[in-house]
């Protein structure tokens, strides 16, 4: 438990600070007290069931305790509506999962083979909330695997975490069904188990979703999976179509436009309100697209003026370099290894310690 006399001066000084930040004391309105008051309530309450938490699952060591920072806490308790129980549940669960699946522990060399087409990546640029932007493209999916789509997925999830700005806990992604057809998509079972492992043991790191131009064939395979999804998690996907003006706008309001390239039963109710589907010549889709991104960032595929290109050699490059931060931040002690070109050759060795310090955190 937080003590009270720390809760106290805590409250003191957001109060202090916050007046201090107004001219003149006396022409302060009561009414502003008042917000500021129940704002500094709200955080105080935070706080408590974050302690709350913190004391519900006892001590912790290693990964698991550097895993369990306040903030990773208050996203447990978010995905529960701050029911310290089942948040406590939910907690437990994911510790032992990590436990023993170790996704920190994956490493690029170790599902390369499954992004040579780029099904998914990370981009080279941030939506408007500067949250880190992962690229899927179903349509070009390469395997046939469930076990190394799921690692390859959870590989890249844990990438684009520790590639957060400092303060950022979320992830926004953007979905290209360019080429989709159900020759090309993963199975139902396989949908459903990458679902549970993003609601259960990444909660609150989706932000949004957009599925841009999917298919109506798809849109019968979401309905399947929504089932699943809780309706924080729904409310992020967004379904957006390229000639649309609706969807262009929506995908404007997330992205810069030069940036993007030229199941739903499995949803929890949270997640499934995450979804979004645009669609290019929808007016509705383009605008919310718009409030997400920059038009300029964002490719055209999405509806921006970017270009969206996937080099896997220089892609495996920048992993291989994210890897070794990874090792760091975890206190892993990787070998170097070869990153293989995309005729199979041995290319650079990856240096034993990044070039840059670590400042994003994984939890």
């Amino acid at each position: 438990m937080i003590p009270i006399n720390e809760i106290q001066s805590f409250i003191i000084v957001c109060w202090i600070k916050r007046l201090e930040k107004t001219r003149n004391y006396r022409v302060v309105k009561s009414s502003m007290l008042l917000k500021q008051g129940s704002s500094l309530f709200g955080e105080f309450c935070f706080l408590f069931r974050v302690s709350e938490l913190r004391t519900a699952i006892g001590p912790l060591s290693g990964r698991s305790a550097k895993y369990c920072t306040d903030a990773c806490l208050r996203r447990y308790l978010e995905a529960r509506n701050w029911n310290v129980d089942k948040a406590k549940k939910m907690l437990e669960e994911t510790l032992k999962w990590r436990l023993t699946y170790k996704p920190e522990e994956i490493r690029w060399h170790e599902v390369a083979h499954e992004g040579e087409t780029g099904k998914v990546s990370r981009a080279n640029f941030h939506d408007h909330q500067g949250r880190t932007v992962l690229i899927m493209r179903p349509g070009m999916q390469n395997t046939k695997s469930a076990e190394n789509n799921i690692r390859h997925l959870v590989y890249l999830l844990e990438n684009a975490i520790m590639n957060l700005a400092e303060g950022q806990e979320q992830m926004s992604w953007l979905i290209d069904f360019t080429g989709f057809s159900l020759n090309t998509s993963i199975p139902i079972k396989v949908a459903r188990d990458i679902v549970y492992i993003l609601q259960g043991h990444y909660p609150e790191r989706l932000a949004v979703a957009f599925l841009c131009n999917p298919p109506k064939i798809f849109e019968a395979f979401y309905k399947a999976i929504k089932y699943f999804l809780d309706p924080k998690t729904a409310q992020k996907v967004k379904f957006v179509y390229p000639k649309n003006k609706d969807s262009m706008e929506l995908m404007k309001s997330y992205f810069d436009v030069e940036d993007l390239p030229a199941v739903k039963y499995f949803l929890d109710p949270k997640t499934a309100q995450k979804v979004k589907f645009v669609y290019p010549k929808n007016k509705d889709s383009m605008e919310l697209m718009k409030s997400y991104f920059d038009v300029e960032d964002l490719p055209g595929e999405f509806g921006g003026n970017g270009t969206l290109k996937y080099d896997h050699e220089e892609f495996s490059r920048l992993m291989a370099e994210d890897d070794v931060k990874t090792a760091k931040f975890w206190g892993i002690d990787d070998k170097p290894y070869h990153i293989a070109n995309g005729n199979g050759h041995s290319a650079a060795e990856v240096a034993p310690e990044p070039a840059a310090p670590i400042a994003q955190r994984v939890s």
